[in-house]
């Protein structure tokens, strides 16, 4: 059958000074600059695969195994802006008039704060400008997709610059530094909860823009002093200021979720338990040692360098333990059990109490990584030459 393919990965990224709010709710420009951290495709990373064929009859999209409705309104919206600027290419005349079948499934929990939309857009943007040849920035073209796509495109630090045309052309995203730049730098996600949230982020950011006073005042003078004073310790690899600018970044943004009206809860019991324990124990060690953030949902997001992995993970099993008092699961990076005894009592002389077992699902150990990538070999595809999904045959 004759038809073209390309299939590629994107990776999930987590905001260590949020995005929450638009100003256009079409074209997805922000009200304030953002900046994350890219993760490694190793653990946690979405894959999709687009082919184009004369023989399909129309455009078809599977997701996770399901097959969904390709008439929506910000899948459309990408994939007409990236055959608009294929079309540049006369190379790509014939291929523009086929359609497209798309099949995209993540690794991990979908809806659940884990920035699942954003590696899934990503990724698809990504395969479609490889597909038909499109060079140059298509994180404008992301962005229409899921805001905090255009981050995932890149590796290591991003930002994504709100920009100021009303057209949202200069709304994209830069490197700020590579996945190499801090080595040392870690991440462990707690995942409390895998099942999908109930109040979905663009609905919970179309209430704050409508309703909290707060959120105003984040946008104007708390994102701009913080993005430049981020980045500057990103730079010098200054831990202790890049860990209180996170997590203050993080108490304002789910502050601003609960000045919404309705207010819009995305943490829970077990969230607030993290936060308490990593307050105890920056103030065990003297000064920040490890940062929590939470995205929109209750899993916390703990960035942290290499030689403080161990024993913050031998403290959250302590303190947070699994069924029957028994350790996590933990997945991706493996991490040598220390001895926490120490910091364990120190803790539990400020008040730190034991949790009951299993309020975390399991934990994922993981790093820095790089952006969107296409894989070489048909074997990764996952249409078959019919156009079908593999999985589904």
């Amino acid at each position: 059958m004759k038809m073209a393919a390309v299939t590629c990965i994107a990776p999930v990224n987590i905001a260590v000074i949020k995005y929450w709010g638009k100003k256009d709710e079409k074209l997805i420009i922000p009200l304030n600059d953002s900046l994350s951290g890219t993760l490694s495709m190793d653990q946690m990373h979405a894959k999709t695969t687009v082919m184009a064929s004369p023989n399909f009859k129309k455009n078809c999209i599977w997701l996770n195994g399901k097959e969904e409705s390709f008439e929506n309104a910000r899948l459309l919206a990408c994939l007409k802006e990236i055959q608009r600027r294929a079309e540049q290419n006369e190379a790509n005349k014939e291929l523009l008039q086929w359609n497209v079948h798309v099949c995209s499934e993540n690794n991990f929990p979908t809806a659940a704060g884990l920035a699942s939309s954003a590696a899934g857009y990503a990724c698809f943007v990504y395969a479609l400008a490889k597909l038909y040849n499109v060079r140059g920035d298509v994180s404008q073209i992301a962005r229409q997709g899921s805001g905090s796509a255009c981050r995932s495109l890149e590796g290591g630090f991003v930002r994504w610059h709100a920009g100021s045309a009303p057209d949202g052309s200069d709304s994209l995203a830069t490197q700020v530094v590579p996945e190499t730049h801090w080595p040392e730098m870690r991440v462990l996600i707690l995942v409390v909860n895998d099942s999908k949230k109930k109040v979905s982020s663009t609905s919970g950011m179309q209430r704050a823009v409508e309703t909290s006073d707060l959120l105003k005042h984040r946008v104007v003078h708390c994102v701009p002093e913080r993005i430049a004073a981020i980045e500057k310790a990103i730079r010098n690899k200054d831990f202790p200021t890049f860990a209180e600018i996170t997590m203050k970044d993080s108490n304002q943004f789910h502050a601003v979720a609960l000045d919404t009206y309705p207010p819009a809860v995305y943490m829970n019991d077990v969230s607030h338990a993290i936060v308490d324990l990593i307050h105890c124990l920056n103030e065990v060690k003297g000064s920040p040692k490890v940062a929590y953030t939470f995205d929109a949902g209750p899993n916390a997001c703990l960035y942290l360098l290499e030689p403080a992995v161990a024993e913050t993970l031998a403290l959250v099993n302590h303190f947070l333990p699994g069924p029957n008092s028994q350790e996590n699961a933990i997945q991706g990076i493996p991490v040598v059990p220390v001895n926490a005894q120490d910091t364990i009592g120190a803790l539990q002389k400020m008040g730190l109490q034991q949790q009951a077992g299993g309020l975390l699902k399991y934990i994922i150990s993981t790093s820095l990584g790089e952006g969107a990538k296409q894989l070489s070999e048909c074997a990764e595809h996952l249409l078959s030459p019919t156009g079908l999904p593999k999985r589904l045959l």
